[in-house]
């Protein structure tokens, strides 16, 4: 067993979610958004590189050392995938590894309402799964994907950097593709997608201006187009997306995002005041005929009060999410306060917290 599967094995019976390899410090693992040291002995620089290199294959060593990074996923038999992403750095080599949970989350599971289900049966259009890094947008593509999987008999073609949750097959035919190995870029993959009879295209980012126009004219064409974005709300990934384009064009792709847009999921994990683990908060916009017309006369200002009304067709604000878990006793006022978009929201009571507690330190 090499050393990195021993910390692997460490960090899966602790529950932690990442592990970072730095030279200088021990093994490092977060845990519930939490980072805590293991108690081994800092790691020399030669010893991190060894330890990364070591499960590296010829032709990873040597992308990593022409492109200074590398991102990767590794599988080891007895204890599941993890997704890697090395680095140079100005003290040597650096990894950090995401673990990903060996049985595929179902949309139960991960407490997804309906509506979800409700958008996903549409056979065409675009929807976008989003949040920061580390906030679950993978483990919810993979929930949607088992979804399909399971309800329809689909081809789901599937573009990733890199491939994270293998799939099984069930009721679709899924192609699972890694940038780097199996294609060249998220762009170069979408322009073979269309001459490869696909029903649903999953792209793991849209990441750049071509990718992101390429997977609006798709969604327009009779697919069902799933992609990501690293945006920190609903409104704002609406406004991200024709904000890529130049200016002479936005008006064309404001007409095109209103036909196809069908919804965005903006996530956000908050620690559970229990330590127990995270909780989910979730902002969900629905694309219906009154947003359509928002995007089409450019008043996505607008959104977030349509979004108010909009709870009957299964919209929700972040805020309201947030509240939601903090009245349940789920999460704390300061974490709730934190995480919220409007905090002033939640200031009375964060402060009511901080009286509690200098209240019982007395």
């Amino acid at each position: 067993m090499t050393t990195i599967e021993k910390v692997f094995k460490a960090a899966l019976e602790m529950d932690a979610s990442d592990v970072h390899i730095v030279p200088g410090e021990p093994f490092i693992v977060r845990r519930y958004s939490v980072l805590t040291k293991m108690k081994n002995t800092p790691l020399t620089p030669e010893q991190c590189k060894q330890v990364i290199l070591e499960i590296l294959t010829p032709e990873q060593r040597k992308s990593l050392s022409k492109m200074r990074q590398l991102d990767f996923a590794i599988q080891f038999p007895k204890l599941g995938r993890f997704r890697g992403s090395a680095m140079l750095h100005n003290n040597g080599l650096s990894a950090a590894f995401r673990i990903i949970p060996s049985q595929i989350p179902t949309l139960e599971s991960l407490g997804m309402p309906d509506i979800l289900k409700t958008v996903l049966d549409n056979h065409q259009g675009l929807i976008l799964v989003t949040g920061g890094t580390g906030h679950g947008k993978s483990t919810t593509l993979a929930a949607m994907v088992d979804y399909i999987n399971t309800n329809r008999a689909h081809h789901v073609l599937m573009v990733e950097d890199p491939i994270e949750f293998i799939h099984p097959i069930k009721k679709c035919v899924i192609n699972q593709r890694e940038i780097g190995t199996n294609t060249l870029s998220y762009s170069n993959a979408l322009k073979g997608a269309l001459r490869q009879d696909p029903d649903v295209i999953l792209i793991g980012e849209l990441r750049d201006l071509e990718t992101i126009a390429l997977a609006i004219s798709a969604s327009e064409t009779g697919h069902l187009v799933i992609g990501t974005l690293s945006t920190s709300s609903a409104p704002k990934t609406v406004d991200r997306v024709i904000g890529s384009f130049p200016a002479n064009e936005q008006s064309q792709i404001r007409a095109m995002i209103s036909e196809s847009l069908k919804a965005v999921i903006s996530q956000r994990l908050i620690p559970r005041k229990d330590g127990s683990g995270l909780a989910q908060a979730l902002e969900i916009l629905i694309g219906t005929l009154p947003l359509a017309n928002m995007i089409k006369d450019a008043k996505t200002y607008q959104i977030p009060s349509m979004m108010q009304t909009g709870k009957n067709v299964g919209m929700r604000i972040m805020d309201e999410s947030i509240m939601e878990l903090l009245k349940a006793d789920v999460i704390t006022a300061s974490d709730a306060y934190a995480n919220a978009t409007k905090p002033d929201i939640f200031k009375l009571l964060f402060n009511e917290e901080l009286t509690e507690q200098n209240e019982s330190t007395y």
